[in-house]
């Protein structure tokens, strides 16, 4: 457990094993906690690195609008590597968790092994579209403010034991982080040249026909359904999924013994 500074805020991370780095990232409203449930399969094997955005759990909440956007996010996680000094890793992460590690190998290729992609989407071509899904974030936010954390009891498995100290950032992480700009990095699936895998549980309604988009986009990737499970994939069926990423893991050539 430690935490590092990022030009004033602070961002909480955990290290557990060692072997090759795999950072894993939390979806929107959930935390570092969220993966309890994957530690003990994945740190006999991997240097495994769980952190919370900013605005979420133990990392600061800044008070600055400004401080909360993808480029923040996606250089929080190049300054976590830095911190464990891991020059490249594994990335992947939950929902929105997911769509900042397309943003992260977007940004950072060279840094990337590989990614999991875990009952997420890759954002939108279409402005209409987007700007559907930024009006629901905003609506989020609001609700944030005026109805506080009661909200995390509402939602899927990973939010509802999240720990938040307030709502405060999340409201300003939904308006900063959860809203989508540009088409970027749905238009950079075919460019990606890393081993990728595409988790989506079988009862994720919203995002079946993201992972089928993005498994098919992407060049080699291997997609796997996890059966009775949700949007939180790995908290509905750890074992499930465990075996899932391990599989990929050892035959794409990423796992110590």
């Amino acid at each position: 457990m430690a935490k590092l500074n990022r030009d004033g805020v602070e961002i909480y991370y955990e290290v557990h094993g060692e072997g090759p780095p795999l950072l894993l990232t939390h979806g929107f409203s959930s935390t570092a906690q969220m993966w309890k449930g994957q530690i003990d399969a994945l740190a006999p094997h991997f240097q495994l690195i769980t952190w919370d955005m900013r605005g979420h759990g133990q990392s600061d909440y800044p008070d600055d609008p400004a401080a909360y956007s993808e480029a923040a996010t996606v250089a929080d996680m190049a300054a976590i590597l830095d911190a464990v000094g891991a020059k490249d890793a594994i990335i992947g992460g939950l929902s929105l968790g997911g769509y900042m590690s397309l943003a992260f190998h977007l940004t950072h290729p060279q840094r990337t092994r590989a990614l999991l992609i875990i009952d997420t989407g890759p954002g939108y071509k279409k402005d209409e579209a987007r700007d559907g899904w930024n009006a629901n974030a905003l609506k989020r936010a609001d609700r944030y403010e005026t109805d506080g954390l009661g909200l995390l009891e509402k939602g899927t498995a990973e939010t509802r034991t999240a720990r938040h100290r307030d709502a405060t950032g999340l409201a300003h992480a939904a308006r900063g982080i959860l809203t989508q700009r540009d088409a970027r990095v749905i238009e950079s699936l075919p460019d990606i040249a890393v081993p990728s895998l595409v988790v989506v549980g079988a009862d994720d309604t919203p995002f079946l026909a993201a992972s089928d988009y993005m498994a098919g986009k992407i060049p080699n990737a291997r997609k796997v359904v996890i059966e009775g499970a949700g949007h939180a994939a790995n908290i509905d069926q750890p074992a499930a999924f465990n075996a899932a990423l391990l599989n990929f893991l050892e035959k794409s050539g990423l796992m110590e013994a």
